[in-house]
């Protein structure tokens, strides 16, 4: 996996080619979603930005969040506790296992879907284009705790 810093200047030419300028507020968004280990809120990101940056505001996280998603870099992930976090999008064909605890993520390699999608179509009549598999568990920090 490439380094934090070419993928953290990637993420702000990307946010300047689709319209956004490269702010110090911004930057702190990118800089805490690429370094995080685990799938952060918005409010989370909000807290840990204005630590590194005072004058970040709750509405740049929202729009930001809103951008980068759209871009592809980062991914919706939808909890349990039906709120909603972001982590770094996975590259590839990979699947996500997500710790209900303590938000820790774990990137894992795709396994060969295509006979479940087939049955899924079969019986559905819809014409599946793609999958993301989304695992929730407790990491094993959380487990042994």
């Amino acid at each position: 996996m490439p380094t934090a810093s070419p993928i953290i200047h990637e993420w702000i030419e990307r946010l300047q080619a689709s319209g956004y300028r490269a702010t110090a507020t911004r930057q702190t968004i990118v800089e805490l979603l690429v370094s995080s280990s685990r799938a952060l809120s918005p409010i989370e990101i909000y807290d840990l930005g204005r630590k590194e940056y005072s004058a970040l505001g709750l509405v740049t996280v929202y729009r930001t969040l809103e951008r980068l998603e759209e871009l592809g870099l980062v991914q919706r992930v939808h909890m349990t506790d039906g709120c909603h976090r972001y982590l770094r999008a996975p590259q590839g064909h990979q699947h996500l296992l997500l710790c209900t605890q303590c938000g820790q993520i774990e990137i894992f390699a795709g396994d060969d879907l295509s006979k479940l999608t087939e049955r899924v179509e079969q019986a559905t009549g819809y014409h599946i284009q793609d999958h993301w598999l989304q695992l929730f568990g407790t990491c094993p920090q959380c487990y042994l705790k």
